[in-house]
């Protein structure tokens, strides 16, 4: 159920993120793609990349959840995706990006996704060797 809580928080800035594609469509009247406007593209971008690392991160998180992971480490794990995905966005979204943002976004996202996956492969090889 931790993972559900972080599922929930990110559900929430994934619509967030997707109105202000939607506002920018708006603003610069493009319905499709993006005319060249930096300011759309980016909110286009910070949202497909919300949309192709979330889903992954949260699946080996709730993966790692349901092996047994503690509940102090899966809290961790959410707020460090939380974290990493608001940095990302706010860098991002920047038309004079500073990239350090964007950096500690993708390390914070990655390394979720990083240790996730070595929980799930701990666990599964302690409940397996030992059993």
């Amino acid at each position: 159920m931790i993972t559900a809580l972080y599922a929930a928080l990110l559900g929430l800035m994934f619509i967030a993120l997707s109105i202000k594609v939607i506002a920018k469509r708006r603003q610069f009247q493009i319905g499709i793609g993006s005319k060249g406007e930096m300011a759309l593209q980016r909110a286009v971008r910070v949202h497909g990349n919300f949309a192709e690392y979330v889903p992954f991160a949260l699946l080996l998180m709730f993966l790692a959840e349901y092996s047994g992971l503690a509940p102090l480490y899966l809290h961790i794990l959410g707020i460090a995706l939380l974290l990493g995905r608001l940095s990302h966005a706010w860098g991002v979204r920047q038309l004079k990006e500073p990239l350090k943002y964007r950096m500690v976004g993708m390390l914070l996202t990655f390394g979720v996704i990083l240790l996730s996956a070595l929980a799930i492969l701990v666990l599964y090889f302690l409940r397996h060797t030992l059993a």
